[in-house]
């Protein structure tokens, strides 16, 4: 099956998502969109999968022009998509999960799940995908959760299958699998679209590559295309994709966490007697797939959360107990991992985010009052220093990209001594470009002597960062490595593997830790 998307165009109000977009995916191919986060990729999709109605263009397949008010079309017309964040119901089975909304009947109306699992099986037979019809959604890890979705797709005959994000939440294990599923779809003739920001995974699997750049196709390129290329098309600018830096010359432990325990109103153990220290002059990546405690982690150290037992040492100091200004007055710069709802006040302006957390304090104010020149001086500065794009320090943080928005965080934590910095998620939603940037700050403030934790779900990051690399599963902190540990072994290690285990696939690996 051909499909075609012909000047698609999305408007919202006045903003323009999509921008009059072509593309053309053709049977037995991966069409990559490539793109930073923003760039319209979802959006696009969400109009292919009749999720979104089109301002201007239209949809062909077999160069016959249809229609889709919603995603029943879209299925009907052989059209598949496996959402970033899955749809399925956690305490249903993977038989209910599939049938759901696509019911097989037996005479009188009667479910017949029976034979929804003879599918499941023979689909799973067919590309290995070793999926128990029977097992409960909750119970499956979450590359398996994410088979369940292609099936989903492939019981409804799906010959054209929209992949969005697909290894966001994947440990690099279950990413090579996946990869090795799409060749395998690939083979049998299905049309694939794969949207992602990685580089990597988009040129191991590609067979055409269409760069996406604020709601523009603005090229395409083959597999064969450097990575420096295809930054450079991202972003419109060339790029550096490899950060240089020394090795870290850490100092004495200066912040302890010991035995942090968090748990859930319900009761849920979310952190579970997590202990690690970090020496001053040193990075520790906390690496993980999103949802195994790493939020909790952070939130935990800075006063967010209730319910949390344990001690969280920094100098000597417990700051368990302690409101988040006290905390953050103690010297803790924190980047959160939702820059919109816990980094910024969007209706505030620039140069007002920029000293939110210091806006009572000399130089800023003087008794009850601020001082508003002091403020637009600051706010001068660190937007020429942290490049932030933006017409001045008056304008409202939450007219800013995404991009900006996490430069004013970085420069807001960044502009003072700090005794600890914390950044959950430091460069999510950045361009290719600005991520250089701030991995350079990062090694800077490591390198004048601050303790630094850095929480990422991007593995480049972790390994680009880190002096040491944490690796929580399900709560629990499962070992500490070094910084050069290969990617094989953390994403063992990511799956739950304790340190030997993993080491026993790399037995060249060297220097484990497990605090």
């Amino acid at each position: 099956m051909k499909l075609e998307l012909r000047g698609i165009t999305k408007k919202f109000g006045s903003f323009v998502a999509n921008d009059h977009i072509d593309v053309v995916v053709e049977s037995g191919q991966v069409h990559s969109l490539l793109g930073e986060n923003g760039a319209g990729k979802s959006t696009l999709m969400n109009v292919l999968f009749g999720l979104y109605e089109a301002t201007e263009g239209e949809i062909l397949i077999d160069d016959k022009p249809v229609r889709f008010n919603g995603p029943g079309d879209a299925m009907a017309a052989g059209i598949g998509m496996v959402h970033q964040h899955f749809m399925l119901v956690p305490v249903f089975t993977v038989a209910e999960n599939v049938a759901l909304g696509d019911e097989f009947t037996r005479a009188g109306g009667i479910l017949d799940l029976e034979r929804t699992r003879r599918r499941i099986r023979e689909i799973s037979d067919r590309y290995g995908f070793h999926v128990d019809p029977d097992a409960h959604v909750e119970d499956l890890p979450v590359g398996v959760q994410q088979r369940v979705e292609i099936i989903k797709a492939l019981v409804r005959e799906a010959k054209v299958l929209i992949l969005d994000e697909p290894t966001a939440v994947l440990t690099p294990q279950e990413t090579d699998e996946l990869l090795s599923i799409i060749g395998q779809l690939r083979a049998s003739g299905t049309a694939i679209v794969f949207i992602s920001h990685k580089l990597r995974e988009v040129k191991a699997i590609s067979d055409t590559i269409t760069v996406i750049r604020r709601g523009k196709v603005v090229g395409t390129a083959e597999p064969t295309a450097s990575p420096a290329e295809l930054a450079s098309l991202m972003v419109g600018r060339s790029v550096s994709l490899s950060l240089d830096k020394e090795s870290g010359q850490p100092g004495r432990e200066t912040f302890r966490v010991e035995n942090l325990t968090v748990r859930t109103a319900t009761g849920h153990v979310a952190l579970d007697h997590v202990s690690f220290g970090i020496a001053q002059g040193e990075i520790l990546a906390v690496a993980g797939v999103q949802g195994n405690g790493q939020t909790e982690l952070t939130e935990a150290v800075m006063g967010l959360l209730p319910h949390v037992t344990g001690a969280v040492m920094l100098d000597g100091e417990n700051l368990l107990g302690r409101t988040v200004k006290q905390i953050v007055n103690s010297g803790v710069g924190f980047v959160p991992e939702d820059r919109s709802t816990d980094g910024l006040v969007g209706t505030f302006t620039v140069a007002e985010n920029l000293v939110l957390n210091q806006y009572d304090r000399a130089p800023y104010a003087r008794g009850l009052g601020m001082k508003p020149s002091v403020i637009a001086r600051n706010a001068d500065a660190k937007i020429a220093e942290f490049d932030i794009r933006t017409q001045g320090g008056q304008v409202n943080v939450g007219t800013l990209s995404g991009g900006n928005q996490q430069k004013v965080v970085m420069a807001r934590e960044l502009s003072r001594p700090l005794k600890l910095f914390i950044a959950s998620q430091p460069t999510r939603g950045v361009d290719v470009g600005s991520i250089e940037f701030l991995h350079r700050r990062i090694i800077a403030e490591r390198d004048v002597g601050t303790p630094v934790m850095i929480v990422s779900t991007e593995l480049d990051e972790v390994v680009e960062l880190a002096d040491r690399i944490a690796v929580l599963y399900k709560g629990r902190l499962v070992g500490i490595v070094p910084g050069d540990t290969p990617r094989e072994t953390l994403g063992l290690m990511m799956a739950g593997a304790g340190i030997d285990e993993a080491r026993q696939h790399n037995p060249h690996q060297t220097g484990a830790e497990n605090e």
